[in-house]
């Protein structure tokens, strides 16, 4: 059993930065991976980044490589997203999600536990 709580989110202007929090707590914490999804109204949910345990190897989508780092504080058990020079399409909710299942990092189902989301907003 794994909780998930997102902080972080808020409203800024293209090119400015957020830094979004993903605490976790419960049992002991033995997943494999951790990651950042997103959603927009109307669309997909579609994977951002990921952090792995081992090793602490990081992946990102395509489009947020060079302006998004993902990071993990094993100290907190927290995970962070550090959203630098934004843009509008990036607007969406963020979840942070957990794989205790291991699998392909940006496929959704890869993951079992889930956050409650938190609203990122970029005004152009």
């Amino acid at each position: 059993q794994v909780q998930l709580v997102e902080s972080g989110g808020g409203l800024v202007q293209a090119g400015g930065s957020l830094r979004l929090s993903c605490a976790a707590s419960g049992r002991s914490f033995n997943t494999y991976f951790m990651g950042w999804f997103r959603q927009a109204p109307g669309k997909e949910r579609e994977f951002v980044a990921a952090v792995f345990w081992s090793g602490g190897r990081t992946y990102y989508e395509d489009s947020v490589k060079g302006r998004f780092t993902m990071s993990r504080d094993n100290a907190k058990n927290t995970v962070y997203l550090q959203m630098n020079r934004l843009k509008p399409e990036d607007t969406a909710v963020y979840y942070c999600a957990a794989s205790s299942r291991g699998g392909t990092w940006y496929f959704g189902r890869s993951y079992d536990y889930w956050g409650q989301g938190t609203q990122v907003t970029v005004s152009s």
